[in-house]
């Protein structure tokens, strides 16, 4: 049979030859309903013929792409948080096919997502937050839909991808808390996103490397962690020296109880590893706490501004970070003024002098 399910799944799965032999096309069609199954089989099937007959191009869908685009990545730490975009975008872009997504789709899909409201999950559900999402939200969403259209190209599936102007994007203030904010806030938080939190103020890492941190990559009696090439943004490793709090930190996770398939994981809440931190309660941290305007990443800003403002050379701060360039890190230099300090001589008689010489 070419189509057929199989044992412990509900879905319908395929298997066609191509006109002619050769290898047979084979995977799932994505759907339980025996109707749609068989109307995706004989659309592929002429798809196949028009291939191997007429020498045209098959009609890859956005569903395609996507389970392609998603295998490719396995394994980066950038996974995660695509998958949650991709999500979202699949209710705009179920079985659409990739040649019909022009510039007007992705435009009219920006537009969409601009004006949603912004969400949090609960354990009630997803609860909806007072404005709409941010512009960065919205930049980092259609930049997936981009990524997988122009890996399209990439694997010869499009001829080119919709191009769009990119939009200048004014640079922001550094968002970073006074030692006194982060005490407060650490106050109230859930003890598992407390420590976590703290464990990336002392750290500096990446939220998916907090999340995704594996007690492999931890070595207590040496006092260093390490998140691997394929881990980091920048695709370089990054030795993370521990300080006695991030220690601390760390020692308070061993004797959690762990699901059997998560033994490996460091931060865990109920025996699960720990991916989603800007839940509900941050969000009621952060207002209990008195602090607006604040992402878990701007942990990472708070860390990288604390080491500026006590000294430590950008340079260095650099390869603690794991930033790729200095223009990354020279987004930090601002906070310290102690280079300029040299340069600074009296302009004008200081207003003292001016009174004792009176």
């Amino acid at each position: 049979m070419s189509l057929f399910k199989r044992k412990g799944s509900t879905k319908w799965y395929y298997k066609l030859y191509p006109p002619g032999g050769g290898t047979p096309l084979q995977g799932s069609t994505g759907t339980s309903d025996a109707r749609q199954a068989q109307e995706f089989h004989d659309r592929l099937k002429v798809d196949l013929w028009n291939q191997a007959k007429l020498g045209q191009r098959p009609r890859y869908t956005w569903n395609d792409a996507v389970v392609r685009y998603v295998g490719d990545r396995a394994g980066l730490a950038s996974l995660e948080t695509s998958k949650i975009h991709l999500r979202w975008l699949h209710a705009h872009l179920d079985g659409t096919e990739l040649a019909t997504i022009d510039r007007n789709r992705v435009d009219a899909i920006a537009a969409v997502k601009r004006a949603e409201r912004r969400t949090v999950r609960t354990r009630q559900g997803v609860k909806e937050l007072d404005g709409t999402v941010s512009a960065g939200t919205v930049r980092r969403v259609i930049g997936v839909l981009t990524a997988v259209l122009n890996a399209a190209v990439e694997w010869g599936w499009l001829d080119s991808a919709p191009k769009r102007k990119r939009a200048k994007v004014a640079s922001k203030r550094i968002r970073w808390l006074t030692a006194a904010q982060a005490e407060r806030l650490l106050a109230v938080l859930p003890e598992h996103l407390a420590d976590m939190a703290q464990f990336s103020l002392e750290t500096g890492l990446r939220r998916a490397n907090v999340t995704g941190l594996a007690w492999s990559q931890v070595d207590l009696v040496r006092r260093v962690a390490w998140i691997h090439p394929d881990q980091a943004k920048a695709r370089k490793a990054i030795t993370v020296p521990l300080s006695d709090t991030a220690i601390a930190v760390l020692r308070r996770q061993l004797p959690k109880k762990r699901d059997p398939e998560h033994v490996e994981a460091v931060f865990v809440f109920r025996g699960k590893p720990v991916y989603q931190t800007s839940t509900a309660a941050w969000h009621k941290a952060l207002a209990r706490a008195g602090i607006r305007d604040f992402r878990w990443h701007d942990l990472r800003h708070t860390w990288a501004s604390w080491h500026v403002q006590r000294g430590t050379p950008l340079q260095v701060l650099k390869e603690l970070g794991g930033w790729e360039t200095m223009e990354m890190v020279q987004r930090y230099a601002h906070l310290s003024a102690d280079h300029l300090a040299q340069w600074v001589a009296p302009l004008t008689a200081a207003p003292a002098s001016k009174l004792a010489a009176v």
